[in-house]
C-alpha cells in the first residue's frame, strides 16, 4: 500500500492539494490496517487524514533545496522503465 505514496517535494508544478491528500490517505490506510474504516472509526480516521495531509503541506513549504525542480513526466518515465526492468516487462512509450 505505501508504494502508491510518492515523492512530493522538488517538482515543478509543486505538489497539488489532491496529491497531498491522497499520500495522507495511504499512510492512515497504512497505519491503521484498514483501507476503509468503520462507521464508527470513520470520523477518527478522517481526521488524521486531514491532520496528516495539513502537516504534509507545513513540511513541504518549508523544505528548501538547492536541486533544480523534477520533471513530472521524466520521473513518471524512468518509473516506467524501473518497473520494466523489475517485471521483465516492456516499456511503452
Amino acid at each position: 500500500m505505501c508504494r502508491n505514496i510518492r515523492t512530493l517535494h522538488n517538482f515543478e508544478p509543486p505538489a497539488t492539494p489532491d496529491e497531498v491528500h491522497a499520500a495522507a490517505l495511504q499512510y492512515v490506510r497504512k497505519v491503521s490496517g484498514s483501507a476503509k474504516p468503520s462507521a464508527a472509526n470513520s470520523p477518527a480516521f478522517e481526521r488524521a487524514v486531514q491532520q496528516v495531509a495539513a502537516a504534509t503541506a507545513e513540511l513541504l513549504d518549508a523544505l528548501v533545496t538547492s536541486a533544480p525542480p523534477k520533471n513530472r513526466e521524466e520521473e513518471a518515465a524512468k518509473a516506467r522503465a524501473r518497473s520494466a526492468v523489475r517485471y521483465g516487462r516492456p516499456v511503452a512509450s
